[in-house]
């Protein structure tokens, strides 16, 4: 009896399990159509999920396609939401046309440095590393400036110190403020 429930059970299992296999072999071998080639050049860093250096290309993208718009994080909106208030002065500003040259030393959240030691900006916004600068101002809060070998920063800060061209950017411990020191960088308001 256990003989002839085998031979039952046996081609029924097997008349359910094939066809989803065949049916799942069929679409990874049929992948021709959804191929994405990425060809990245050299000398390039990702930074935050963020491609930069010299001529990064990502040709073949699926972020490429016209339309395509950024998922962002609920932190960067707020973000956006809060330096929206500075939108009319941002819109009256005279920037510097084309790159200019800052002279930027960096700083921390600490009380030594700012007066308090919570690393909420003077707009409001907590620091944030590889984004924060304090700028003059000339420069309205919530203005981006792209720094040339770093990366894109968003002026949310001021200070006391901070005049003509001179640019502070946050970091997050005094000893990579301290390696950074001052330097004379190329920059460009974007």
């Amino acid at each position: 009896m256990r003989i002839i429930s085998m031979l039952v059970a046996l081609p029924m299992l097997w008349t359910t399990i094939v066809p989803q296999y065949e049916a799942l072999a069929q679409e990874v071998t049929n992948t021709d159509e959804t191929k994405t080639k990425f060809n990245i050049s050299e000398n390039i860093k990702v930074v935050d999920g963020v491609i930069e250096g010299n001529n990064a290309v990502i040709s073949g993208s699926p972020m490429m396609f016209p339309g395509y718009e950024v998922i962002k994080a609920k932190e960067e909106i707020k973000r956006e939401k809060v330096l929206a208030k500075y939108k009319d002065k941002l819109d009256k500003a005279i920037f510097p046309k084309g790159k200019f040259s800052i002279n930027a030393s960096a700083y921390t959240a600490a009380a030594d440095e700012c007066g308090k030691s919570d690393g909420i900006t003077a707009s409001g916004l907590l620091v944030k590393e590889k984004h924060t600068i304090a700028c003059p101002p000339s420069f309205p809060l919530g203005t981006k400036i792209k720094i040339e070998g770093y990366g894109v920063y968003v002026c949310e800060d001021r200070g006391g110190a901070i005049k003509g061209n001179h640019i502070d950017i946050y970091m997050k411990t005094k000893k990579e403020a301290f390696a950074f020191g001052r330097r004379n960088l190329v920059a460009e308001v974007i």
